[in-house]
């Protein structure tokens, strides 16, 4: 079975589609764990706050069946092919870690962002604090104690 761990994130009427975003991902990964949900400034471009957090689970479906799968709930919740990188965003689902999978197809792995953005690596932090970035060669926990960026504030909120 791997490890898996996948960021949510939302800034279009962001409860509903993370709630959404996160039922259907339970549905298929039954035996799981969720952050707290943390709100955060738009990164990039000026637009409404986001909500974010990370759902760790296991999975014995292949690395491009679980890619394919989080592009379809994207898809299932508004999300189109053309939406740009920096906009508003009804469901964003990134694949963080497939256990310590190294690649940069079907998906990026592990994600770029694990170790650029707050909103990504302190709910991954609560998760899995021991976690190894195979690329960083730190665990989560370190690289959350190490992170120095006063741009990116975020902040728990009830959910």
């Amino acid at each position: 079975m791997a490890q898996i761990f996948i960021s949510l994130g939302s800034n279009v009427d962001r409860e509903k589609h993370l709630r959404a975003g996160l039922n259907t991902l339970i549905a298929h990964f039954p035996e799981y764990q969720h952050s707290n949900v943390y709100e955060s400034e738009a990164v990039g471009f000026n637009g409404n706050n986001f909500y974010n957090s990370v759902l760790a689970a296991k999975t014995h479906m292949p690395l491009d069946e679980v890619c394919a799968l989080l592009k379809q709930i994207e898809r299932d919740n508004g999300r189109t092919p053309a939406d740009k990188k920096f906009s508003p965003r009804t469901l964003d689902l990134d694949l963080l870690f497939y256990d310590d999978v190294v690649c940069d197809t079907p998906a990026q792995l592990p994600r770029d962002e694990i170790t650029k953005n707050a909103f990504v690596l302190q709910p991954l932090a609560e998760l899995a604090p021991h976690f190894y970035h195979p690329v960083a060669k730190q665990t989560i926990g370190e690289l959350w104690q190490n992170y120095h960026n006063s741009n990116q504030k975020l902040w728990k909120v009830e959910f």
